[in-house]
């Protein structure tokens, strides 16, 4: 997976906020200033930031309540720029290797999806790692992604993008296919198969 890496200081404030349901989450979202946040520990030292503004263009506008989602390591300095498209890869790859551990993975996915707070969710599941990044990093940035996602998207589909697989194709919503909930649907069927795909 390539990941878009900076190394650079960076000053930040804690900033807690229990994640909620689409709508709720957003909103709470807006109401940050403009600065750096840490906002999640991971067990391995590594720590989920955001950073607001954003900068992001939707649709020719400037989204003002945008933030970036980054993945800092404090020993070397390195800020790793988290996106969907990383996620989803790593996703990919562990259903490779173990689809059935995957599928679990995706279901702690849903539930944080669903307005769960990560460590909530991750206290109450035994998940495995087959390769790549741990759950713990990856459901822990997606609250915020999610999060991101929702406040640029306040009138489409927000979070449901990622996770229900949707792009809009000019004033149209339509499906991808290529969501976190299609890519456990069909590592179920893969099982149910009882197959794996090389």
């Amino acid at each position: 997976m390539r990941k878009n890496l900076y190394r650079h200081e960076i000053e930040l404030v804690n900033l807690k906020i229990i994640n909620k349901p689409r709508g709720e989450f957003s909103k709470l979202l807006e109401n940050i200033k403009y600065r750096g946040y840490k906002v999640e520990d991971i067990s391995d030292g590594r720590i989920i930031v955001i950073t607001k503004p954003g900068g992001k263009f939707t649709y020719g506008k400037v989204k003002r309540e945008d933030f970036m989602v980054w993945i800092y390591n404090p020993s070397d300095l390195t800020l790793w720029l988290v996106t969907h498209k990383n996620i989803r890869e790593d996703l990919e790859e562990k259903g490779k290797t173990a689809p059935e551990e995957t599928v679990e993975i995706l279901d702690a996915f849903e539930r944080v999806y669903n307005g769960e707070e990560p460590e909530a969710v991750l206290s109450t599941m035994n998940l495995g790692n087959p390769c790549g990044e741990t759950p713990e990093l990856l459901i822990k940035a997606y609250k915020w992604i999610w999060g991101q996602e929702d406040c640029n998207y306040p009138d489409g589909k927000g979070r449901a993008m990622s996770w229900e697989g949707w792009k809009k194709v000019g004033k149209n919503w339509v499906k991808t296919g290529k969501g976190l909930h299609d890519l456990r649907d069909g590592l179920i069927e893969q099982i149910q198969k009882g197959g794996t795909k090389q």
